[in-house]
């Protein structure tokens, strides 16, 4: 009897131990993902900056630096895709649901995919998956790493780009929702096509 009473006191006292640990793994986690909420939030009046920039530079050139025309990639064009994961712990299916979106939307697409993972958990997803991935970059652990780390991918990036003619460039990220939930979500970072363009231009002042 005293053996087992010694015993569910350990267990007891090793849950308690375990609930420690995952509060303040819960509490870094937060303390990460606010950095970052507060980094979004500080560029985006820059990123609206950028786009009047090049709209005005589109329209002071009179379209003769027009985007590449609104036409799809040929079969022979290279799809590159950045797919930017997250190697934190207690983030449940969070690389898989951005992992398995990127795998069904670039399937979707004609060309060569060129993949560029951000993150080992989503890298691994990948290969299992059999895409191929010609690059993993560590995620960033600060807000200040994130510059660098964009640097990187474009040091590493343009070579394999530079060799199709057509060549697409996408980026694959999960998108905060209401409350605690997230949903998969991609864009097309270059070309800059035209659709883009019309979007985003603006009148002239007169």
């Amino acid at each position: 009897m005293s053996d087992t009473t010694a015993s569910l006191r350990r267990k007891i006292s090793g849950a308690g131990d375990l609930q420690s640990v995952v509060r303040t793994m819960r509490a870094l986690a937060a303390a990460n993902i606010g950095q970052y909420e507060n980094s979004v939030r500080a560029l985006e009046d820059y990123h609206r900056t950028v786009e009047l920039g090049l709209s005005a530079c589109f329209r002071a050139s009179q379209r003769t630096a027009a985007p590449v025309p609104e036409i799809g990639p040929s079969e022979g064009a290279t799809i590159g895709a950045v797919i930017l994961g997250s190697d934190q712990g207690l983030v449940g299916q969070f690389n898989d649901v951005v992992a398995d979106y990127a795998i069904k939307t670039l399937g979707a697409l004609p060309g060569v995919p060129a993949v560029w993972a951000v993150g080992k958990r989503v890298h691994g997803h990948l290969i299992n998956a059999g895409l191929a991935v010609v690059g993993q970059f560590a995620v960033p652990t600060a807000a200040n790493a994130i510059a660098p780390l964009v640097g990187k991918i474009q040091l590493e990036s343009e070579p394999h780009l530079a060799q199709s003619k057509y060549a697409r460039v996408y980026v694959f990220h999960n998108r905060p929702r209401a409350g605690a939930l997230y949903e998969p979500v991609h864009r097309q970072l270059l070309p800059l096509d035209a659709l883009w363009q019309r979007k985003r231009d603006v009148p002239s002042s007169s």
